[in-house]
Order: structure tokens, then sequence, then C-alpha cells
């Protein structure tokens, strides 16, 4: 969700070996990518972890719009079965401005400039220089849920997605220069679901059971050896009672190394590049 003054749902860039890789498109995926000076046209691939919306709801909007920017080369997208699906409507839904644009302003067609590739368990060359490694998470009810290893040439990284607490992350991520990783603050979910107002006490169990408690989190990137930990997908990101220490204390009961509590903006240097 998005409140008046609050946080936009979890997108984030990987800029390793000189390709820009986005990993989750919420909405407002394209401004958050232009506020960071990031020209859409030089979007290099795409990842989407799993199809929940605040994951994949502004992917139609980003090509398109990255489209109206200029770009006229396709953009590679890696995502749960039923990705192309939501492509192929959500080009009927623009039908009639596409057309319209096409025919008036001479842009190329742009139903090509999006290649859906399904997402599975295992490694795969997404370039050249940078391989990827998926493995399926914890995130009931979904299936197809998927975190994401990108070892570049120097350089490792690794996306939890969404998920519940999960032992084999450890293994991903063994190593890794950065594990951004989602985590819940279990004080601030009964606040949470009282806010929202529209959902049940299945809101509360989907919470409880489908995401990672900071200090669980913490403890992957101990396991794993990480250089670095990095926070995002907080739930609940906008409570005013959860303070960004609160979340560093949660996951210092667990955690030595470096840390980042996420916040919309944050750049992580990896090193020289």
């Amino acid at each position: 969700a998005i409140y008046p003054g609050g946080h936009l749902p979890t997108s984030s860039l990987l800029r390793l070996d000189r390709r820009n890789i986005v990993i989750d498109c919420g909405a407002g995926v394209a401004i958050g990518l232009a506020r960071q000076g990031v020209d859409l046209k030089q979007i290099d691939a795409i990842i989407i972890t799993h199809l929940h919306s605040d994951h994949y709801l502004d992917l139609g909007p980003l090509i398109h719009t990255a489209w109206t920017a200029g770009l006229s080369r396709p953009v590679p997208v890696y995502g749960p079965r039923g990705l192309a699906a939501y492509w192929h409507h959500f080009l009927a839904a623009m039908r009639f401005d596409i057309e319209t644009r096409i025919a008036d302003e001479g842009r190329p067609d742009l139903e090509p400039l999006l290649r859906v590739h399904e997402l599975d368990a295992g490694s795969f060359a997404l370039f050249p220089e940078v391989r990827a490694t998926a493995i399926r998470t914890v995130h009931p009810p979904l299936f197809d849920s998927f975190a994401l290893r990108f070892d570049g040439g120097r350089h490792s990284v690794v996306f939890s997605g969404d998920t519940a607490f999960h032992p084999p992350l450890a293994e991903l991520a063994r190593g890794a220069d950065l594990l951004v990783h989602e985590a819940l603050h279990p004080a601030g979910v009964d606040r949470l679901v009282a806010r929202v107002g529209n959902g049940d006490d299945r809101l509360r169990r989907h919470l409880i059971a489908s995401h990672t408690p900071a200090a669980d989190a913490g403890h992957i990137a101990e396991l794993a050896g990480a250089k670095a930990l990095a926070l995002n997908h907080m739930v609940p990101i906008d409570d005013p009672l959860i303070k960004p220490a609160d979340w560093a204390a949660e996951v210092r009961r667990t955690f030595t190394g470096r840390l980042h509590v996420g916040e919309d903006g944050m750049r992580i240097p990896l090193g020289a590049d």
C-alpha cells in the first residue's frame, strides 16, 4: 500500500558489471529509477520475484514509459509463470494508446520490446558477465516465489524476495558482498492489520506465515557470512512506533556485520565498478 507521506513499494536497481538490473516493479518504479538518475532506455534486464502486486504492478507501465522515453531494444524479463499473461493483458488494455503512438509518432511496436522468460529454480547466464541463481522461497500461498543471487566479475549480491525464515537462503548468500533481505517487525503486526481495516485475521496470519522476523534475517546473514545486510520490504514500514533503531536492534541480536536499514533512494556501494 501507499499512504500519504509514506514509502513506495519495493523495487531495487542492481548495477553490476555496468549492467542495470531492476529487481521487482512495485508502484512508482519508473519514478524511483528516474530520481536515481537512471535513463529508462538503459535498463538491461528485469527480475520479478513473485506475483504479488507490490512486486509487478508497474512492470507494464515501466516498459511503456521507457518506450515513450525512447526504448527501442528488447529487455529480457525473468519471472514466475503467469507473467507472460500479465504482459499480454497490459498490451490489450493499452492497445489504443500503443497503436496511436505507432501510427502518429512512428514508434516501434511495443510488444517485442519485452521478452518474458519463465523463472525456475537453478542457475543461468543473465549476461555473459553476470550469472543468476534462483531458489524457491517460502511465501504461502504462492509456490513460485524466488530468491536470487547475482554473481558478476567481482561482486555478488543476493535478494531474498518475500519469504518466511528459510535456512537455504544462507547457502545461496554464502560469502556475498550484500544480502538484501525482507524483514518483519513482530511488534507492529497487530497495529498494521488494524490500520489497513479491510482484511480480517487472515491478513495477520499471512504476515506471520509469509515473512521473516528481522532477527531471523540477521541470522541468515550471519550464517551466510555475508559482508553486509540490507533490510527491504519492511513490514510494517509506516508504523510511527517502530524507528530505524528498532529494526537495527532486532537484527543486532543475530548479525554482527554491516547493516543498512532500507529507505527510499538508499544507495549501497559494492566497490569501484
